[in-house]
């Protein structure tokens, strides 16, 4: 299928990953999602309990950010496998709506680091966990909308 990634030229020739069996993509998400959700749970309880709960915030954002690269990969990758029409206008909000989930969460990472030692959260750490969590909420609809109403990824035998 011709189209951004595979232009005309190329579609006489195979693709490296159609040979695959089982996308890549979905199997690598899980990560960064629980670690950015925790995340935003342990800076919002680190209003109650302190220190306690936001060191685990920056573990937390460090592992989700690290494993979201692979993951937006895998992601860029399979898009190939998505049909034109409204399932391929729905791929780039959800890639729109995780790539802000991660500018939010890799500002977050960023800003809470001096001299690479945690700071606890302050009320822009607070804003940017809000924005990013709501992002992340609103990419994984898109994704499960992918996946669910039109059969993205699905094996079609």
């Amino acid at each position: 299928m011709p189209g951004l990634l595979w232009p005309d030229f190329w579609s006489s020739y195979p693709r490296p990953f159609d040979k695959m069996r089982h996308p890549l993509h979905p199997v690598l998400v899980h990560f960064p999602v629980t670690c950015w959700s925790l995340a935003v749970f342990a800076d919002f309880a680190s209003i109650w309990l302190e220190e306690a709960a936001w060191r685990w915030s920056g573990g937390l954002l460090t592992i989700g950010c690290t494993m979201a690269l692979p993951a937006m990969l895998a992601g860029m990758i399979e898009l190939s496998r998505v049909p034109e029409g409204v399932a391929m206008r729905h791929a780039w909000a959800h890639m729109g709506a995780m790539l802000c989930a991660f500018t939010f969460f890799s500002l977050r990472l960023l800003l809470r680091l001096d001299q690479l030692q945690p700071l606890g959260p302050n009320t822009l750490s607070l804003v940017l966990d809000t924005g990013g969590f709501l992002s992340l909420v609103i990419g994984g609809w898109l994704g499960g909308k992918l996946v669910y109403g039109y059969g993205v990824g699905q094996d079609q035998r």
